[in-house]
């Protein structure tokens, strides 16, 4: 996609580049997904900067996720940095929380835990892919409040104090129209809209496979 400006609806001009690229979160998903019903870190990081786009265009509606969410991604580019002279301990999901289990790094004081930090974006995708299925559904004069608040109360509002479930809440007021929703992240609403399917799939492959190697190392609890 080439780097030409686009006006958004609150009149802030960006580069398409910029923008949330559907295709390009569906590709870096379906790349993240490894063989033995593992997810490799790079890829999965990649998507994730991609949905922060998502985020920011939206501006301050999501900002009671979008900082918390720069922060753990960038904690595992810093544990992902780690992994010099060969080592592989968090090169993908599998390494990682064997990795940190087995050699008792999870309740270590001081230690910044990558199986922690997952699990917190981890929890993030479950209400992206939530609230963006269910925005395909809608029309394009259909304001997406409603399913925003639906999907947040089904997911990520789980996991919130009641302070950040509250102002998550007045924040989802000022959600547009699906049809603004989408001029605003957007470049080309047509392909986002023929593509979103395909990126939703693959989006939620790599949360099913999350959800199922910390249900294997017992690991849903993480506090």
């Amino acid at each position: 996609m080439s780097a030409t400006e686009v006006v958004v609806p609150n009149n802030v001009t960006v580069q398409s580049s910029d923008c949330f690229d559907i295709v390009k979160v569906s590709n870096l998903f379906e790349t993240s997904l490894l063989e033995e019903d593992d997810v490799q870190l790079d890829a999965y990081l990649a998507a994730y900067e991609e949905i922060m786009k998502f985020f920011q265009l939206m501006g301050s509606v999501f900002s009671f996720v979008s900082s918390d969410v720069r922060s753990k991604i960038d904690i595992l580019y810093g544990l992902r940095a780690s992994d010099t002279d060969g080592l592989k301990n968090f090169e993908t999901f599998k390494t990682m929380l064997e990795y940190e289990k087995e050699a008792q790094l999870l309740n270590q004081k001081g230690y910044v835990s990558g199986s922690r930090t997952l699990l917190r974006l981890h929890r993030g995708l479950d209400f992206v892919y939530e609230f963006l299925n269910r925005v395909q559904a809608l029309v394009d004069d259909q304001k997406t409040s409603d399913v925003c608040k639906a999907a947040y109360d089904e997911t990520l509002g789980k996991h919130h104090s009641f302070l950040i479930r509250k102002g998550a809440r007045l924040a989802m007021y000022a959600m547009p129209t699906r049809g603004e929703l989408l001029k605003r992240v957007c470049t080309d609403i047509q392909m986002a809209t023929e593509n979103l399917p395909a990126m939703l799939e693959h989006m939620r492959a790599n949360y099913d496979r999350t959800e199922q190697l910390y249900t294997l190392h017992d690991l849903h609890s993480l506090p």
